[in-house]
């Protein structure tokens, strides 16, 4: 599905590199954990994936196979035609990510009128379809709203729909739940299991925080300043880790315990 291989990068107003010779993979309908503190360069790895930085941003040595095909080689058309298709984003801040002037239902629809020919009655009921399946209520009426009528938790919801809507192999979900309380955290990340299951849908899952990555990911990759430390099955990692920052990392997961002195 997702192979990286030996992956460098490095922005042109920086002196070094963001990302220092990662290679990872997302198997086939796989949840693929991707954790470490702000900065260690697993946004930058998405964005990657993505196709969102150029060279005209950054400098790259590397490969990022897609069912085998070299994706920091694909560009103009065939890059777009990849993008919202083959692979599908969420980011952390949902807000930021739609158009505030803009109404839900068409932001939803984007992916549909780039990659396909349906007419506007057809793109609006796969909106609704999709808006449903990510459980969402009143779709016809979150259809016509704006971004600022809806909470944080319908928002990141509505993000996801644009992001499944061309029902992408790949989804790359990039702190997808910081932004959210307790409880929609929750919801969310039962939702990302749920289209995992029913699509057979991998998904590269983003976060700083490992507890998360443990309740949804089989496996996790580490990452600090650049370079993947830690590599494994989730449980194995969480309970058996080897790296110190990797124990860092768990000794500083909230615990009961550690609330209550």
């Amino acid at each position: 599905m997702l192979e990286i291989k030996d992956l460098h990068v490095q922005f042109h107003t920086s002196d070094h590199e963001a990302v220092r010779g990662i290679s990872l993979r997302v198997d086939d309908g796989e949840i693929m954990g991707l954790v470490g503190e702000s900065g260690s360069g697993k946004s930058v790895t998405a964005m990657m994936i993505a196709g969102l930085l150029r060279e005209d941003r950054v400098r790259t040595e590397g490969r990022i196979l897609l069912d085998g095909r070299d994706m920091l080689a694909v560009d103009g058309d065939d890059l777009l035609s990849y993008q919202g298709k083959e692979i599908g984003v969420v980011f952390q801040e949902p807000m930021s990510a739609l158009n505030p002037v803009m109404r839900i239902g068409p932001q939803v629809e984007e992916s549909l009128r780039v990659h396909t020919k349906l007419s506007k009655e057809e793109r609006r009921e796969l909106a609704l379809q999709a808006m449903r399946d990510v459980e969402l209520d009143d779709v016809e009426e979150v259809y016509r709203k704006f971004p600022h009528e809806l909470s944080g938790g319908m928002l990141q919801r509505v993000c996801i729909a644009a992001a499944i809507i061309s029902r992408p192999r790949l989804l790359l979900a990039d702190e997808p739940t910081t932004a959210l309380d307790v409880t929609i955290q929750a919801q969310i990340l039962e939702l990302l299991k749920r289209l995992n299951r029913e699509r057979d849908m991998s998904i590269l899952f983003i976060s700083h925080n490992l507890h998360v990555v443990r309740k949804l990911c089989t496996r996790v990759a580490v990452m600090q300043k650049g370079r993947i430390v830690e590599e494994g099955e989730t449980e194995q990692v969480f309970h058996h880790p080897r790296d110190p920052y990797t124990q860092r990392l768990i000794a500083a997961i909230p615990t009961r315990r550690k609330i209550d002195e």
